[in-house]
């Protein structure tokens, strides 16, 4: 694996290094190899991640089929309907006070 360093710009080369190494699966390898694994539970973990690919690309094939619906879009800003600059959004939130339920002070 190889990363270039543009204009000293370490940090820039980290963050693709961390990246290019998370995409690979050398994390989840190096934490699975800090201690030993039974024969056995490797068997069954890697049965249960072949079972899990398996039914990620069924789901997958019958998404694109038009057998079953596809998943609802996660919101793309916070549940506070805030957005990340500080304003808020332009879309009423449930339950919040409008104009018409702030109470008159007399």
């Amino acid at each position: 694996m190889q990363v270039l360093v543009r204009d000293n710009n370490v940090d820039q080369a980290l963050r693709v290094l961390k990246k290019k190494m998370q995409r690979e699966g050398i994390f989840r390898e190096m934490k699975q190899r800090k201690a030993y694994e039974k024969p056995s539970v490797r068997k069954a973990r890697e049965k249960a991640e072949a079972v899990r690919r398996a039914r990620k690309q069924a789901r997958k094939t019958a998404i694109r089929e038009g057998l079953i619906a596809a998943p609802k879009p996660k919101p793309r800003f916070p549940a506070g309907g805030r957005r990340p600059g500080g304003f808020p959004s332009t879309t009423p939130q449930p339950g919040a006070a409008g104009p018409a339920a702030t109470p008159i002070a007399s």
